[in-house]
């Protein structure tokens, strides 16, 4: 079954407490967490302090993704102050192989990203190995990006893989998630959904994420 997490980037920074307790009251049991450099992507988000501090209020699945260089220096300790999933991408790293091993040790799951430009060939040694690939359908670093359709090709491919293979990886998506997209998206088959601004925008939550799913 497809699940929808919530990107914390859009959420209320003043509220935070606030926001996650109402995504948890519509029924969401996940959120995603960005965490950006200022290098790798063109943006800076936050860091340890914020994921340490909501990590107090909920009990609910902790995705992070890190879009910085040089993720092997940081996901020991984005592990240990509470992350259940966490992800980089392929591009930003030399070491993605061990990088995996060093997550799956500390019992969480591992997540490899793919940004738009960057074919699946690049992973395809990795796929026996990860818990998830999250395509990108924005070019990473900002919300409210709109939606990328030529991802959807690559989503199908990627789920023809696992098909074939027998692989149980589950497939993310990130950007431009709103009613029609989640659909086009979920037919190809995604399994997690990222959705940030239409979903904190929204004036019905609850509603919103019952239509994200239909």
């Amino acid at each position: 079954m497809t699940k929808i997490l919530p990107s914390i980037l859009s959420a209320d920074f003043a509220n935070l407490e606030r926001d996650i307790k109402e995504m948890e009251s519509i029924g969401v049991d996940m959120f995603h967490i960005d965490v950006m450099d200022g290098n790798f992507v063109p943006n800076i988000s936050f860091g340890f302090p914020v994921i340490e501090s909501i990590r107090k209020i909920t009990n609910k699945t902790f995705d992070v993704h890190l879009m910085i260089d040089n993720p092997e220096y940081y996901v020991e300790k984005f592990c240990d102050i509470g992350a259940d999933m966490v992800s980089f991408h392929i591009e930003a790293t030399n070491h993605a192989d061990r990088l995996l091993q060093l997550i799956k040790s500390k019992g969480k799951k591992a997540g490899i990203v793919l940004n738009p430009q960057t074919s699946i060939e690049n992973i395809k040694y990795l796929l026996p190995k990860v818990d998830y690939v999250l395509i990108m359908t924005v070019n990473p670093g900002f919300g409210g990006q709109t939606f990328i359709f030529e991802m959807l090709d690559k989503i199908e491919q990627l789920d023809l893989i696992r098909k074939e293979n027998n692989y149980n990886f589950l497939i993310q998506v990130d950007g431009g998630i709103n009613i029609q997209t989640s659909k086009l998206c979920r037919d190809k088959g995604v399994d997690l959904l990222v959705c940030g601004s239409f979903l904190f925008s929204s004036n019905n939550k609850k509603d919103t994420l019952i239509e994200l799913l239909k």
